[in-house]
């Protein structure tokens, strides 16, 4: 594993509700600005809550021509624009020469359900022969990771993870795998969800939204008051390259893959019964690193002021560090994004590096368990290496450590 630490990211593309650009979502980050506001994308008076992480100010246009536009979903959009941001920011100009040593590995699990449910809609009102076949590929999962290749002609791997909660993180451990391995030079790693009616019908009759109930909606991760999440949508985008390829184009990195870790911990669906898989992804990426367990700056965690997840994941945590270490969770401002989600954090967590910020856990005013966790941010602090860490309800969980350069 220890190629690994050969592994830099050097760019980075964030379309959020908090902000539009590394710049943008780091500045928000670091005042503790929330992203939540009444959703208008779709029709919300059916349900008590009303309010979620929606992008309101996108122009696609800005980074996709309009000849494009038509056929391609929100999810595609998203994930288009974060990459182009990405590329941009790494100074990376794909040619003929250096494309099929470029792939995209992306996270997404819910980006088609929307398009799915638009198209069969027309097919069941009108008739099978009826649909419009160029919406047709917005209805596989895999469409938005496809889109990117083919807008930016990438001709290096192309795939999509699919693992929930972990899809993201899942995915940049696939891409450094294939770094690692010799495979690739560069892979464009990130992960993408679009805030629809779908998503937010299935995770409100589920009790999970905060607010379903009649209270107040409000994100408060590891809250004694905390009510479930609420629903969010992003798109990010990082640039993984080789240190050797890095170097010799004179790329100015912000952080080092220093390892990651996944295991899977059988439990029955939603119910986050077990922190035994989070403990172990968790050990064994820090042993991978070769670092002690007190050269962690921060933990960045998953919590999104579900019930269930944020028991398991602050017990956890607290068998593994005690109280020592500083966690913090970006869901409080930036709401669950789901498989975009791991992208989102470990985009926080280079920017955190780079700048010297933990930040804050906003809304967590009665914290219910014994960790160390940022209420407000921190500024002007040297922060070598964050572990970002995951679990999804189906029993996925994984963790991945970066480092400073």
């Amino acid at each position: 594993m220890s190629e690994i630490n050969n592994i830099l990211i050097t760019g980075i593309g964030v379309i959020s509700p908090i902000g539009e650009g590394k710049d943008e979502y780091w500045g928000a980050l670091r005042t503790g600005r929330s992203g939540f506001r009444e959703i208008t994308l779709f029709d919300t008076s059916d349900f008590n809550v009303k309010i979620g992480g929606e992008i309101t100010d996108f122009d696609p246009l800005k980074y996709i021509h309009k000849r494009h536009l038509r056929v391609l979903d929100r999810s595609t959009r998203l994930l288009i624009a974060a990459a182009r941001l990405s590329l941009e920011d790494a100074g990376l100009t794909i040619t003929d020469e250096n494309t099929y040593s470029i792939g995209v590995s992306a996270g997404a699990t819910f980006g088609s359900l929307h398009s799915i449910s638009q198209f069969d809609r027309e097919g069941l009102i009108e008739g099978p022969k009826y649909v419009n076949p160029s919406f047709f590929p917005n209805t596989v999962i895999n469409s938005p990771a496809s889109q990117v290749s083919i807008m930016f002609k990438i001709k290096g791997f192309n795939t999509t993870i699919s693992t929930g909660f972990c899809a993201s993180l899942d995915a940049l451990i696939y891409a450094a795998d294939f770094i690692r391995l010799g495979r690739a030079d560069v892979v464009l790693v990130g992960g993408v969800e679009e805030l629809c009616e779908e998503t937010f019908m299935g995770f409100y009759r589920l009790g999970l939204l905060s607010g379903s109930k009649g209270s107040p909606p409000g994100c408060k991760p590891y809250d004694k008051n905390r009510d479930g999440l609420i629903l969010s949508e992003a798109a990010s985008v990082l640039v993984l390259e080789s240190e050797e390829h890095a170097r010799k184009r004179d790329a100015q990195p912000y952080a080092r893959i220093l390892s990651y870790s996944n295991a899977f911990c059988p439990q029955k669906p939603g119910m986050f019964t077990s922190g035994d898989g989070l403990k172990k992804a968790i050990i064994q990426a820090i042993e991978r690193a070769s670092i002690d367990y007190e050269d962690i700056g921060f933990i960045s965690s998953c919590a999104n002021g579900g019930i269930e997840l944020d028991k398991m994941e602050a017990e956890t945590i607290a068998e593994i560090f005690g109280n020592k270490i500083p966690a913090s969770s970006i869901k409080s401002m930036i709401g669950e994004t789901y498989s975009a989600s791991g992208a989102m954090a470990l985009s926080a967590a280079t920017g955190a590096i780079h700048l010297g910020f933990i930040p804050a856990t906003v809304n967590t005013e009665e914290p219910e368990y014994p960790i160390n966790i940022i209420k407000e941010g921190i500024e002007n602090v040297e922060i070598h290496n964050v572990l970002v860490v995951s679990s999804d309800p189906y029993g996925n969980n994984s963790a991945v450590i970066i480092g400073n350069i």
